[in-house]
């Protein structure tokens, strides 16, 4: 399987210098793993953003650093919370013959019978799958089909997903509950839930929040993320 390739270059701007990147349409950045030396590196936004929307943060792609090929996941992007547009990037440089712990999304497939009756309510309560396997049979995302749920009080559990055992090892609880049928009922009171004055509050001060990020992205720019191996 071919995997996306991104040139990336060695990145001599540091610390609050970095804002100027940005505006040039550059994405600082770092890469790290067991087989190199943590390095600074700058990519082209555009080419980037292309990519990412295509691969996410759960397939392999092959940073090209010079005449470098390095096989790496993308292990962390930090986006401004106001305008999704990425500020920082992490890759994370794998060998392609030792396990990787990673995190992968779950989505949900079909319909399900109770809600398509207007007796219940879909709830997922969990987003993501943590799973370990060799970095190429990483899954883009766990596709869950929802037909068996009937009635309310039905659930899915981790035990339930259909995976190749083979070559990918859950980490998850089998028992932790994926998806279950709630009450319709429940649907209004999540709404107003959603809309009390606290709530807002918490929305208004998440925006102000916002407004600091780039400066503390700034402040840590010098000191590139370490793994956490």
């Amino acid at each position: 399987m071919i995997r996306p390739k991104l040139k990336v270059e060695e990145r001599k701007v540091l610390g609050k210098k970095v804002k100027k990147l940005r505006r040039e349409g550059l994405i600082p950045a770092n890469i790290f793993g067991k087989e190199i030396k943590t390095t600074a590196l700058q990519v082209e936004g555009k080419e980037f953003s292309k990519l990412f929307k295509e691969v996410g943060e759960t397939s392999l792609v092959d940073v090209n650093l010079g005449d470098k090929t390095l096989p790496a996941l993308i292990s962390n992007v930090q986006k401004d919370p106001l305008s999704g547009q990425p500020l920082h990037i992490d890759f994370h440089q794998v060998s392609l013959k030792e396990k990787v712990e990673t995190k992968v999304p779950i989505y949900l497939m079909g319909e399900a019978p109770a809600e398509k009756a207007g007796i219940g309510l879909i709830l997922q309560t969990l987003q993501e799958l943590e799973i370990a396997c060799l970095p190429q049979d990483i899954p883009p995302k766990i596709e869950v089909e929802v037909a068996s749920l009937t009635e309310v009080g039905s659930s899915l559990h981790v035990k339930d997903i259909k995976l190749d055992k083979q070559k990918i090892e859950v980490k998850n609880n089998p028992e932790e509950v994926v998806v279950s049928v709630q009450t319709a009922e429940m649907k209004e009171e999540v709404e107003e839930v959603v809309t009390t004055p606290a709530e807002v509050e918490v929305i208004e001060e998440k925006k102000e929040e916002g407004k600091e990020v780039e400066a503390e992205t700034e402040k840590t720019e010098e000191f590139p993320k370490q793994p956490s191996e």
